[in-house]
């Protein structure tokens, strides 16, 4: 008996999504990661309207929905992270920039704790001496720290490093060696491991650090097969007409992962974004 061509063009597009880690018939595959990357801004006063009390409940409410499975966040003081952990299936890590404990803002990685177990970890500082608290080349405002995470995916048994880093914002230099540092610490590290990176890099495609990390990994705003969803900027500056024209997020993945999706998020509650960034997400697949 002959297939029925309709029949035969939906068995042939299960096929193609089961190829691409895609989720089937609305349920998501057990092996596509959901990995983001969102700077969750600092809780400070002088936002006013947009200080962290007044949106936290919106930025928990995006994760929620969005159900992200692995995410890097970016700018966070401990009590935001608490906050987010009202979210009870992720569990956290990371390090105050100031010293290496609970002091200043975090480059934390959130993962679910149900899917996930954490097999290793650790800090590096984006300085002439990373394994020590403190400023970088020309950096004059902040201390800025590198996180990382090496789980292990319960669903497959999977393993893979998680990086998550804020570049500086001032410093020309610092960010250009940052990119090289951060190079030399992942390969150091992970090895050759599979390898995740987030990050807000306050720098755009063009510059020589970027170019530098997508030496080393794929960007997955390029590599995914799904065109990029969403506007091409990362950062509103809590501005609801900002012109969104400037990527400075990223997620990065080695070659060991098939991206299928990429996106930046827009979601809004009353003409107001959650955060000063835009979260970047990416579907990503383990092929090996």
């Amino acid at each position: 008996m002959g297939i029925n061509s309709n029949v035969m063009k939906k068995l042939l597009s299960i096929l193609f999504l089961f190829i691409l880690g895609l989720p089937v018939s609305g349920q998501q595959s057990p092996g596509v990661i959901r990995i983001a990357s969102y700077n969750l801004r600092m809780d400070t006063p002088t936002d006013g309207i947009n200080s962290w009390k007044y949106r936290k409940e919106n930025v928990k409410s995006l994760i929620r929905y969005h159900d992200f499975d692995i995410m890097g966040t970016q700018e966070g003081f401990s009590h935001q992270l608490h906050d987010l952990l009202e979210l009870k299936n992720y569990t956290y890590f990371g390090a105050g920039r100031d010293d290496g404990k609970e002091a200043g803002e975090h480059s934390a990685i959130f993962y679910k704790k149900a899917r996930f177990k954490k097999l290793d970890s650790g800090n590096f500082w984006l300085s002439e001496t990373p394994e020590n608290p403190g400023k970088g080349w020309d950096a004059t405002c902040c201390n800025r720290i590198c996180s990382w995470v090496k789980l292990k995916d319960k669903n497959n048994n999977t393993v893979f490093y998680v990086f998550n880093v804020h570049f500086d914002h001032r410093g020309i230099i610092a960010r250009k060696e940052s990119g090289k540092l951060m190079v030399e610490k992942i390969k150091s590290i992970a090895g050759d491991m599979p390898v995740i990176c987030t990050g807000d890099f306050n720098s755009t495609p063009d510059t020589e650090q970027i170019q530098r990390m997508r030496s080393l990994l794929q960007d997955t705003f390029s590599a995914t097969v799904t065109p990029p969803y969403g506007p091409i900027g990362t950062a509103n500056a809590f501005r609801f007409d900002a012109p969104l024209k400037k990527r400075i997020d990223y997620v990065f993945v080695s070659k060991d992962f098939n991206v299928s999706k990429y996106a930046v998020l827009t979601d809004y509650k009353e003409q107001r974004y959650p955060s000063d960034h835009l979260p970047v997400v990416a579907y990503i697949t383990l092929s090996r």
